[in-house]
C-alpha cells in the first residue's frame, strides 16, 4: 500500500481504530460506536488505504491489532478520556451524574457484594447506567476496558489506585439439608464428595489449600466458578470451599470448619489514575469504597 499524503486520521477514525482493537470483531465494534459491520469494515478499509499500511491482521477469530494500530490507541484513548471529562463538566448540575460505568468483577463478587450496593447507587443516581462484566480474568483498566475493577488480591497492580475493602475469609460449608456433613477432621473431609474450580482458578488459594492439606481427596465436581461451588453445596451434592461473605444469611448453607487463615485474600476497589478524575467514575468509586462490607 502507498499512503496518500492528502490523508489526514480523524478523532472519528481513531475512535474506529480503538473500538475494534478492544473487541476483535466487527460486529462488536459496532456495538460500542452504534455503528453496523459493514459501516466499521468500510472505515477499516479506507483508513488502511488513505495511510498506506495495514492496521489489523484477519482470521477467522477476528481481527488481532498490529504495532502500528496499538500504538495509535494511545492518542485514541486520550481523545476518548477529553471528551468524558468535557461532557462531564456539561451537567448542569453537581448532583447529576450520568454516562456508562463498566465495572469488572468475578461472578462471586458481582452476586454477593457489589448487586446489593448497587441499588441504592440506583436510587441516588437514576441518569448512571452500568456495564458489569464478571470474569476470572483481569481486564485491563489501562485500556479503559473497565472504569472500575473488584478483585480478590493481595497485591494490586502498583500502576492502578484503589482501596482496600477487607479482608476475604473462607471456610468449608455443607448443605445445611446433608444429614450428617461433617466435621472437621481428614478421614471425614476425604469421605465427603468435593465441588471445586480446579481447572478453571488452578492458582485458587482454595484448591491451593485442599491440595496441600488433603491431596488424596479428587472434586466430584470441578465447576468454573466460586459462585457454583456455592449453588451446587447448597444443593446437598457435596462440601466445597467459600467466602464466608457469600454464604452469610443464607439458610441452606452451613459452615463446617474454622476460618481457613491460608485462604485468605483481600478485596480491592480499584481504578486507573486518570479515570478518577470523572465524574461518574469518581462518585461510583467513592460510594463503593464506603458501601462494600464483607462482614
Amino acid at each position: 500500500m502507498n499512503a496518500q499524503t492528502q490523508f489526514k486520521l480523524s478523532p472519528a477514525d481513531l475512535a474506529v481504530l480503538l473500538a475494534l482493537s478492544r473487541t476483535g470483531t466487527l460486529a462488536l465494534a459496532g456495538e460500542r460506536l452504534k455503528q453496523d459491520a459493514s459501516t466499521v469494515f468500510r472505515s477499516i478499509q479506507r483508513i488502511e488505504k488513505g495511510i498506506g499500511q495495514r492496521l489489523f491482521e484477519r482470521s477467522r477469530s477476528g481481527y488481532q491489532a498490529n504495532e502500528l494500530a496499538q500504538q495509535l490507541t494511545a492518542p485514541a484513548e486520550q481523545i476518548e478520556m477529553q471528551l468524558e471529562a468535557a461532557r462531564t463538566m456539561l451537567q448542569m448540575r453537581p448532583e447529576q451524574v450520568s454516562g456508562v460505568l463498566r465495572v469488572s468483577s468475578t461472578d462471586t463478587l458481582l452476586h454477593g457484594l457489589l448487586a446489593p450496593a448497587l441499588l441504592q447507587l440506583q436510587v441516588q443516581h437514576p441518569l448512571l447506567e452500568f456495564d458489569l462484566r464478571a470474569g476470572n480474568e483481569l481486564v485491563s483498566l489501562t485500556r479503559r476496558d473497565a472504569d472500575i475493577a473488584l478483585r480478590a488480591t493481595k497485591r494490586p497492580p502498583p500502576h492502578l489506585i484503589g482501596k482496600r475493602i477487607g479482608p476475604i475469609r473462607v471456610a468449608v460449608f455443607a448443605a445445611k439439608s446433608a444429614a450428617d456433613p461433617g466435621a472437621n477432621n481428614e478421614i471425614e473431609y476425604q469421605e465427603q464428595h468435593w465441588i471445586a474450580p480446579d481447572e478453571a482458578l488452578p492458582e485458587h488459594p482454595s484448591v491451593i489449600w485442599r491440595k496441600k492439606h488433603y491431596p488424596k481427596i479428587v472434586p466430584k465436581y470441578r465447576v468454573n466458578s466460586i459462585l457454583t461451588v456455592a449453588e451446587f453445596v447448597a444443593r446437598g451434592l457435596g462440601m466445597g470451599i467459600l467466602p464466608i461473605f457469600l454464604a452469610q444469611g443464607r439458610a441452606d448453607l452451613v459452615q463446617v470448619s474454622e476460618v481457613l487463615d491460608e485462604c485468605q485474600t483481600d478485596l480491592w476497589l480499584l481504578t486507573h489514575t486518570e479515570a478518577r478524575h470523572l465524574r461518574r467514575v469518581s462518585t461510583v468509586f467513592s460510594y463503593l469504597a464506603e458501601h462494600l462490607h464483607l462482614d
